[in-house]
């Protein structure tokens, strides 16, 4: 995707996500009585709905404003590797922006408050959550920032974005994960402990992914900026067994952290991406309604 706009790019592919779910069970985060919910004894009458009570039959009272609405704190990893990207393809930092921006266009429709943390070597840029006129422009301009050069500490980041954190909600990261895991798994865990809801987008390159390279040559470490020269055809087999132990335990540590987890090479069409994300959740909650006699 050429188009040099984040915002243009991210209502391009929710253009793409939209068409996927109207042809979906799920509807997307909000469903006809998502601003409601059932009364119960105890309720203040006045608070019901009548005429939603007319229409379907049953009494609903109007959520308030705590109730109904999502707070979701999108944190972006702008650290020096992810500015890796395949000839003729998306770099992870444009990758991660665009999915950032176009969850965070899509969220700001539904009423939802949004906001965008950047970190490297720690907390870079920090947006509160907030659902007001202008503050999707400032998301953007915060999504359209360069990469820094420094490496990643995502322990550092994440204590000091744990901290900031004041109110319960949704907080999706974005990162290449180039960083211990065993570090990430504690931080992560914490976060699920403040009762923030915490899922990890999980992004590579497929040149990364696979070792698309063939002719021996000087490699630089994306984090630290070391040099070594390298013969793929020697390097290869190792490489990827590393990596796949690393993958392998970052998923791990997700699962015992309590983490959604959502692996997202950066050649998966974005709203694929947010598609699989979206509706997994939606039937999530839809299950989760059915379970509860709620629902239609």
């Amino acid at each position: 995707m050429r188009i040099r706009s984040l915002e243009l790019r991210a209502r391009v592919v929710m253009e793409g996500l939209w068409k996927g779910l109207h042809r979906s069970p799920y509807h997307g985060f909000s469903v006809e009585f998502s601003e409601y919910r059932p009364y119960v004894r105890g309720d203040d009458p006045r608070h019901i709905d009548w005429k939603l009570a007319g229409r379907s039959g049953r009494y609903f009272v109007k959520k308030f404003e705590d109730e109904t609405n999502l707070r979701c704190q999108l944190v972006v990893d702008h650290s020096r590797s992810m500015k890796f990207g395949s000839a003729g393809g998306m770099t992870k930092a444009d990758y991660a922006a665009t999915l950032a921006a176009t969850l965070a266009l899509f969220l700001m429709k539904q009423g939802d408050a949004v906001g965008v943390t950047t970190f490297a070597s720690g907390l870079a840029e920090h947006v509160p959550a907030r659902n007001r006129p202008g503050h999707l422009r400032r998301l953007m301009l915060e999504g359209e920032r360069p990469v820094q050069e420094g490496g990643t500490a995502l322990d550092v980041s994440m204590t000091q974005l744990s901290e900031l954190l004041t109110k319960k909600g949704l907080v999706c990261l974005f990162s290449d994960l180039l960083a211990p895991v065993e570090k990430l798994e504690r931080q992560l865990s914490w976060l699920g402990a403040m009762g923030q809801d915490v899922v990890v987008f999980h992004l590579m390159d497929r040149a990364e992914i696979e070792f698309r390279f063939e002719e021996a040559a000087v490699f630089q470490d994306a984090e630290s900026g070391v040099e070594r020269f390298v013969n793929p055809g020697v390097a290869k087999e190792g490489y990827l067994a590393r990596l796949k132990a690393h993958c392998d335990a970052v998923r791990l540590g997700c699962e015992r952290a309590g983490v959604e987890y959502q692996w997202c090479p950066t050649d998966t069409p974005l709203e694929v991406a947010l598609f699989d994300f979206v509706s997994r959740r939606d039937g999530a909650k839809a299950g989760k309604k059915r379970v509860s006699g709620g629902g239609r």
